[in-house]
């Protein structure tokens, strides 16, 4: 028999132990998803918008991988720990896929941006999504305006969570806690900000859209700012999909050319705008006070340069999202240029040379690129290069049952019936309060409800 760990239970994790167990009529295998959290589904229930219920429900898809009879999730399970690891998980299975993701922010690189009140936008999407690491993280969204720089889809949810109503947030798994903060939230004024063009922003035209739908919102656009983006003034060259994002954003500066909006009655404002190079996020020990932008103009080689030109945005709450950055596994080589596990069809290479048993799939494999369906071919090339292999591997690992020795290694793993418990537990607290499902927040009480069962 062929025992295969997958170190991560998110899309890319869950894609893989698919590719791997449609095998399994011709080949004798076993796939056990382990994952550091005692939830399984990454992302997709840790980083999707609570608002977000279409792209959530593919958790139901992930779900039915996870459920089949030669898949084993094991949650609470953390893989690079003492005593687990990669030459101790070779020892109790034939090969180790790691599907761990790119798991910290990029950094701006500027004064100011460890001030209080500048944070990673993905530290506010774990408050309000209940990643139990930010159970200590606190919002209080006494700010009157918040700056939230980058143009990809993050920078959209965040603009989007900080101008939405708490009461339509109530009928989400959002916990408690953040959804009485953004109840209380006195923001008033998002700030949006990108450093180059509206052609080259990385929204999609869904997500953009949104911003104009939600209540008591007005979208602010400067028509001079877009009509610097040469491409906006001629889109016929763009991809379909920048097209769309820049008939949204004509629209808008149309309405403000004409005067017809009513940012002046909205209870709050999404103001986007470009061409602004973060420079300095100003403030001091007691907080952020705004930031200083250099203002852009494009180079003609796709990128932009600096103008010279300054202007500050008033603002007391910072949300960086400029893109993520994989990190360094225990005993795997890694590319600190790419920030990936270097491979080849996802065998890991170390010094040029395959590391026998050990791959990679999803974004350490290829970087933080792409949708979520980006991981389905990212994760069967992977699952292909580990059959090929298959007859070098079987039979290797020597442990026996892979749960009692990960137990004998120091873990304690949350089975699927222990995720089934969360789950109970979690529709339980929702009734309580008189809402629908709730996440529990932190990792106390997440193991608490799975080891309910046993």
């Amino acid at each position: 028999m062929l025992r295969v760990a997958v170190i991560g239970s998110g899309p890319s994790g869950v894609y893989t132990a698919q590719s791997l167990i449609e095998q399994q009529a011709v080949l004798d295998l076993e796939v056990y998803v382990l994952d550091r959290l005692p939830c399984p589904y990454g992302l997709v229930r840790y980083g999707v918008a609570p608002d977000h219920e279409k792209i959530k429900s593919l958790q139901s898809t992930l779900r039915t991988v996870l459920e089949h009879p030669g898949v084993h999730f094991l949650g609470n399970v953390e893989a690079g720990a003492p005593g687990l690891g990669v030459e101790e998980l070779r020892e109790i299975f034939d090969a180790v896929v790691f599907c761990v993701g790119a798991a910290t922010d990029r950094r701006l690189g500027i004064p100011g941006e460890e001030l209080p009140g500048s944070h990673p936008a993905t530290e506010f999407v774990a408050w309000y999504s209940a990643h139990p690491d930010a159970a200590a993280v606190r919002f209080t969204l006494a700010a009157r305006s918040a700056i939230v720089i980058g143009v990809g889809n993050v920078a959209v949810d965040v603009a989007r969570m900080l101008s939405r109503g708490a009461a339509e947030l109530a009928l989400t798994d959002m916990p408690q806690g953040p959804l009485g903060a953004l109840a209380d939230s006195r923001v008033e004024d998002v700030w949006m900000v990108g450093r180059r063009g509206p052609s080259q922003a990385k929204f999609t035209t869904k997500e953009l859209r949104e911003l104009g739908s939600l209540p008591d919102t007005e979208v602010c656009v400067r028509p001079g700012e877009l009509a610097l983006d040469p491409a906006y003034r001629d889109p016929g060259a763009l991809p379909a999909a920048v097209r769309r994002n820049i008939e949204v954003l004509r629209g808008w500066a149309e309405r403000a050319t004409a005067g017809a909006g009513s940012a002046a009655r909205a209870r709050r404002r999404i103001h986007l705008r470009f061409f602004l190079r973060p420079a300095e996020v100003l403030g001091d020990a007691a907080g952020v006070r705004g930031v200083r932008f250099e203002r852009t103009a494009p180079d003609g080689r796709g990128g932009v340069a600096g103008a010279g030109e300054f202007e500050d945005i008033e603002g007391q709450l910072v949300l960086r999202s400029v893109g993520y950055r994989g990190t360094p596994q225990p005993g795997l080589p890694f590319d600190e240029s790419t920030g990936t596990v270097p491979h080849l069809a996802g065998r890991v290479l170390r010094d040029g040379a395959p590391l026998p048993g050990v791959y990679v799939a999803g974004w350490i494999k290829r970087g933080p690129t792409g949708v979520i369906g980006t991981n389905r071919p990212c994760a069967k090339e992977t699952a292909s290069s580990l059959l090929a292999d298959a007859a070098e591997l079987t039979g290797r690992s020597t442990a026996g049952d892979p749960v009692a020795a990960l137990v004998r290694a120091g873990q304690r793993p949350v089975p699927w019936p222990g995720w089934l418990a969360i789950e109970a537990a979690e529709a339980a607290w929702g009734r309580d309060l008189g809402r629908g499902t709730v996440k529990l927040p932190d990792w106390a009480g997440l193991l608490e409800a799975a080891h309910a069962t046993s």
